[in-house]
């Protein structure tokens, strides 16, 4: 398959793009992230929600592995890596906090459109992760 030249062209000389698309990617888990770690005690609470326990250190590995998986995939150094776990965490969270097949009426529904579109942004992390892995940066930009 052909790759178009504009877009050749736009990738090498305006590399920021990539790192703007992947900044969005991760935005959501640095906002939760430093959301949880700004209030930890809402960080527990939602734990608690979801019916992990002992809620604390559960709040505090979320915390870490929000942001320092999307530190990794922002910086580049092991971005593999901080991709498959952020692509691992929201599959598991999803199941966890979307389960819209236990609701009913507009629950459901909203329920379903979020459980599917989370499906979605897990396997934009696992391209993300393959395509580095691809490139084998085995760690390094």
């Amino acid at each position: 398959m052909h790759t178009p030249s504009i877009v050749t062209t736009t990738a090498q000389k305006a590399p920021w793009i990539r790192w703007v698309c992947l900044l969005l990617l991760c935005a959501a888990y640095l906002q939760g992230g430093i959301n949880k770690l700004t209030d930890f005690n809402s960080a527990i609470g939602e734990m608690r929600h979801f019916g992990l326990s002992p809620a604390a250190p559960w709040a505090a590995l979320v915390i870490a592995l929000e942001l320092g998986a999307s530190v990794a995939i922002l910086t580049g150094y092991y971005r593999w890596l901080g991709a498959g776990f952020l692509g691992v965490f929201t599959l598991m969270a999803t199941f966890l906090a979307n389960r819209f097949w236990e609701m009913g009426g507009q629950e459901r529904f909203m329920a379903a459109n979020s459980f599917f579109e989370h499906l979605g942004l897990t396997g934009a992390f696992l391209l993300v992760a393959w395509l580095d892995l691809q490139k084998g940066s085995n760690g390094t930009r």
